[in-house]
């Protein structure tokens, strides 16, 4: 019963079909092959848009090198204080920014407050020198705890940012499980919310290892290719990447991969309610259930091979835990199946 992380499944059958039947013969390199310019043509139709599209190998890479193609000398990028963008990715921003710094924002229930942000924006105005300059805001689409921003709430901030001349990025290392859980098209999402770049994450959601990053306007692509050779991104077999995108893309299967996570996690909930053993934290609005129990709970679970996680309690959180108690993290993905989540329910009850 595998529910720490979406990263621990292995790859959809017909991705690895995908790889398999591109593995032989010969293609372009360096992204120039026929395959991935399919692909990417086919990115421009998802979004409804003519939009550049650069592979690379994991998200923490998409979020950098995205945010190293808007920012400037002195540059204070602005995301919500328990992104995964600055818990979770080692400094990796302001490395490849080149120094770049990520100043944090509040906000309940891993979302940023618009308000909050406009605050944090006016903490550096543009005639104080010492301070930096903000360039831009970064929203976690679906969020670290599994909560999506609605559309308003993307528009909110959009509209600070641009107040402020601040381009918009969109961490969407689970884009598409927010995407089916809002019942959104990808563009209503993303462009005409008025995100500038988006970290495009597959690996989470059935690929075995495709991220991209997606410009909306294509014009910054000359400058991002340089960006992407210097992070040593620029994959020579990327045809690999593309051929995953494509199987990934066929016949929706990425939107029923989500759609089947998402499914999944509402079934693990409503086995946290009936349980009385343990209580939700919040409701989960995408493949994430975050479960308060107590630790000898938590124990019996894991000695029963359970796998998941504890988490801290975020900002917002407004339930009351006792002192042996704790908030446990249990993800879903295309893999999991509703077998293991009622031997789940059996163990927990």
């Amino acid at each position: 019963m595998i529910f720490a992380s979406d990263n621990w499944a292995g790859a959809h059958p017909a991705i690895a079909q995908a790889l398999a039947d591109h593995a032989g013969g010969h293609a372009h390199a360096y992204g120039d092959s026929d395959l991935d310019h399919a692909v990417r043509r086919r990115f421009c139709e998802i979004f409804d848009k003519d939009v550049a599209v650069f592979f690379v190998s994991t998200g923490t890479a998409a979020n950098a090198l995205s945010l190293a193609s808007v920012s400037r000398p002195g540059g204070v990028a602005f995301c919500h204080a328990e992104a995964h963008l600055v818990e979770d990715e080692a400094g990796a921003t302001e490395y490849l920014t080149g120094g770049t710094r990520l100043a944090c924002v509040g906000g309940p229930l891993g979302r940023i407050d618009p308000q909050a942000l406009e605050a944090a924006i006016r903490r550096y105005p543009p005639e104080f020198l010492h301070a930096g300059r903000p360039v831009a805001v970064s929203v976690t689409q679906a969020s670290e705890i599994g909560t999506v921003y609605a559309p308003d709430e993307l528009d909110a901030i959009a509209a600070v940012a641009k107040e402020h001349g601040l381009a918009v990025h969109m961490d969407g290392a689970r884009f598409t499980n927010a995407l089916v859980s809002l019942d959104l098209s990808p563009a209503e999402m993303t462009w005409k919310r008025g995100v500038d770049l988006l970290s495009f994450g597959g690996t989470k959601n059935g690929c075995w290892c495709a991220e991209a990053v997606v410009l909306f306007d294509p014009a910054q692509a000359g400058e991002f290719a340089f960006l992407h050779k210097r992070a040593a991104q620029l994959l020579s077999k990327s045809r690999f990447v593309a051929a995953q995108f494509q199987a990934y893309f066929d016949d929706d299967l990425w939107l029923d991969n989500a759609r089947h996570a998402n499914a999944m996690a509402a079934r693990l909930a409503e086995c946290v309610k009936r349980s009385g053993s343990a209580r939700l934290a919040w409701e989960p609005q995408a493949n994430e259930v975050f479960a308060v129990m107590a630790g000898a709970t938590a124990k019996q679970l894991t000695d029963a091979g359970v796998a998941f996680y504890d988490w801290n309690a975020p900002e917002g959180f407004q339930g009351i835990m006792a002192m042996d108690e704790r908030i446990c993290r249990f993800v879903t993905g295309f893999a999991t199946t509703a077998e293991e989540i009622d031997r789940f329910s059996g163990l927990i009850a």
